[in-house]
């Protein structure tokens, strides 16, 4: 009797405690209906669907686009290049092949944007660093439609244009090409391309900790890129976690699985100027990257021997091509110079899109932007081009060292 008594009670605990489950679950339901019907009454009412000054007869007779850049193409081109990076002819290409691609469908309710002006605001962006709040004022179209067609911009370009102007060489003789123009402009024979790379500086993640937070102490992307003799990007890698190393993104790319299994179609090792030895086509890169037939890096012993100065000498003037690539690309597209409050996959997108408008630009107008590139005197030495005046990226140092200044002093009569 007493056990029968025990599960009675056992099961009339249960039961209260499942009654009071019930009537806490109930009284949680009501206080938030009862919290909605508040905020329904308060809640503040909109005064217009469209405030004002963003509507569209406000846009056309105010607006940057309508009025300012219709000026400045007619009345002063130069203007128009510092304002949008590029000449009018190279904004009408770049609209004209990516037009169909960001047009909208007016509807009942508006009109849609046109592709000039998404076109203009997310190229005025990239070249400003300018938040939405500001683009906003500027060509009178609302922040939160700058956010959502934005993105879509700049993959319409990268669709359109990454095959064309960022394409790695497959071919022997394409490769060989790079490597007489590197032996032409910096004396390195047998360099088919200089690898490196640079954090691009981004807004913390959330829920992210520290993946993205690098060794320099801020939150970042990685861009890895390997760049020829004419400051071009033969490839590039973007998207890394700020706390890994090139080294780590480098080994865990395309690029190395091609240059291991051959498939890249590096020539055949043939011999350097005045010499009979057979010597392997390579690219050049720092201490971060390891040692490899295919992938050349400077000495790094204390005490070297002449010719071992003058070999990491070489190797040093190669490898500037690479920093100043990084410098003219931040230099025209200046949201490199601000920290991008994008999430990282709108970000890594915006960096390939300006990868890929810098190449075009090198492609059109090569010689626009030369006053920025370093350059030497008659005696070797370095002279700092414009670019390095600012801080363009994060971790952008003179390739030079103490190795090259020590050779400038100590070799010159032998480079």
């Amino acid at each position: 009797m007493e056990t029968q008594d025990h599960v009675h009670v056992v099961m009339l605990l249960q039961s209260i405690t499942q009654i009071q489950n019930l009537n806490d679950q109930a009284m949680v339901l009501l206080l938030r209906e009862r919290r909605r019907r508040i905020r329904r009454t308060f809640r503040r009412r909109r005064s217009f669907w469209v405030r004002p000054w963003l509507a569209t007869e406000r846009r056309l007779q105010f607006g940057h686009y309508d009025q300012l850049m219709n000026e400045l193409r007619i009345e002063d081109e130069p203007s128009f290049l510092n304002f949008l990076r590029m000449p009018p002819v190279m904004f009408d290409e770049l609209l004209n092949r990516v037009g169909p691609r960001i047009k909208k469908t007016d509807t009942l309710f508006r009109r849609a944007l046109s592709p000039g002006l998404k076109l203009a605001i997310t190229l005025r962006h990239l070249a400003t660093g300018d938040k939405y709040s500001t683009l906003q004022y500027d060509f009178r179209v609302a922040r939160n439609s700058i956010s959502k067609f934005l993105p879509e911009v700049c993959r319409a370009i990268v669709d359109e244009y990454k095959d064309e102007v960022i394409s790695c060489p497959t071919d022997p003789n394409d490769w060989r090409a790079i490597a007489d123009e590197f032996q032409k402009r910096w004396n390195v024979p047998h360099a088919c391309g200089a690898l490196e790379g640079k954090h691009v500086a981004i807004r913390c993640p959330p829920k992210t900790g520290s993946l993205y937070h690098n060794y320099k102490g801020f939150f970042s992307l990685v861009l890895l890129a390997l760049v020829d003799a004419d400051y071009k990007f033969l490839w590039i890698d973007v998207g890394g976690y700020g706390s890994n190393s090139d080294a780590q993104i480098y080994n865990a790319s395309e690029l190395k699985e091609c240059l291991e299994d051959g498939t890249i179609g590096f020539p055949e090792p043939d011999p350097l100027p005045n010499d009979d030895q057979n010597m392997p086509y390579f690219l050049l890169g720092d201490d971060a990257f390891g040692l490899r037939t295919y992938l050349m890096k400077p000495f790094s012993i204390r005490g070297m021997s002449k010719e071992q100065a003058i070999t990491n000498y070489r190797i040093s003037r190669g490898r500037r091509v690479v920093e100043n690539a990084f410098g003219i690309l931040a230099q025209r597209w200046q949201i490199f110079l601000s920290t991008m409050g994008q999430v990282p996959d709108t970000a890594s997108v915006i960096i390939a899109t300006c990868v890929c408008l810098h190449n075009l630009m090198r492609m059109r107008y090569p010689n626009l932007q030369n006053v920025q590139l370093d350059t030497e005197d008659d005696l070797h030495n370095l002279v700092p081009g414009l670019w390095r005046a600012n801080a363009n990226m994060h971790e952008v140092n003179s390739v030079v060292g103490q190795i090259g200044t020590r050779l400038q002093q100590r070799n010159r009569e032998n480079t």
